[in-house]
């Protein structure tokens, strides 16, 4: 490598940015290569290229700038990491209202399950109570004790409603407490089904995968397997440079 002359390295960058193979990241890492490639890599026509290439639009807004196309392709990328971070925020707080929506509607479904299932409770428990009528007075047109009887008679008399009415009204609403209750169900789990996929894209928006790397790293090196194999290691080889 450092029989080449600096000019032929020149042409070899050129030719990797004008081809568009190379990108700003490349040249950043030739630049910690060497020092002779660190100052071949910050030549200006590079960095200039890569400006008008990735940023055509900034590139004739800063034509007038004595600044270096390095800085100024340096300060347009700072701006869009900076822009897309507060995207990324944005987006990471649109889902959290959604999350806190979806709660909201699971607390008013549940709700009103409850209340038809109160409600049906109700229902259930009036047409025993018609039916407890409806028995005793027909078991009134036959022979009684009248000690039964007058049980009897006090039941019918209780009820101050017609009890076939009543019973073809309570059998409606019990069957639309059950069709409700069925909608609500469904409703309810449509719901859930909705904020486990809000928390699924909660979790993949949040996601980073050098930050999960380095738990695991830190996991796995916190195991007293690992640690006590690469305390094996270290005492096998200080024992080798005694040794020697």
């Amino acid at each position: 490598m450092s029989e080449l002359p600096d000019e032929l390295w020149r042409q070899i960058l050129e030719i990797g940015v004008k081809s568009c193979d190379f990108t700003y990241r490349d040249l950043c890492c030739i630049s910690i290569s060497s020092r002779r490639l660190r100052r071949l890599s910050d030549d200006e026509c590079l960095w200039s290229h890569l400006l008008s290439s990735d940023y055509p639009s900034s590139s004739s807004s800063f034509s007038s700038s004595d600044a270096s196309s390095k800085f100024l392709y340096k300060l347009r990328l700072e701006r869009d990491r900076y822009k897309k971070a507060e995207k990324h925020r944005r987006a990471v707080f649109r889902k959290n209202n959604q999350i806190k929506a979806h709660f909201k509607r699971l607390e008013e479904l549940e709700e009103g399950l409850m209340e038809e299932t109160k409600k049906l409770t109700r229902t259930l428990t009036e047409l025993s109570n018609l039916r407890t009528v409806r028995e005793a007075s027909v078991a009134l047109r036959v022979w009684q004790p009248e000690v039964i009887r007058a049980r009897q008679r006090q039941i019918v008399e209780q009820c101050s409603v017609s009890v076939d009415s009543r019973s073809r009204t309570l059998d409606m609403e019990l069957k639309l407490c059950e069709l409700q209750i069925s909608i609500s169900r469904k409703a309810l789990k449509a719901e859930k089904r909705r904020l486990d996929v809000a928390k699924e894209e909660l979790a993949s928006l949040k996601y980073h995968p050098l930050k999960y790397y380095h738990r695991f790293v830190d996991s796995s090196s916190s195991e007293p397997g690992i640690k006590r194999r690469s305390e094996d290691v270290i005492n096998s080889q200080v024992k080798q440079l005694r040794s020697s």
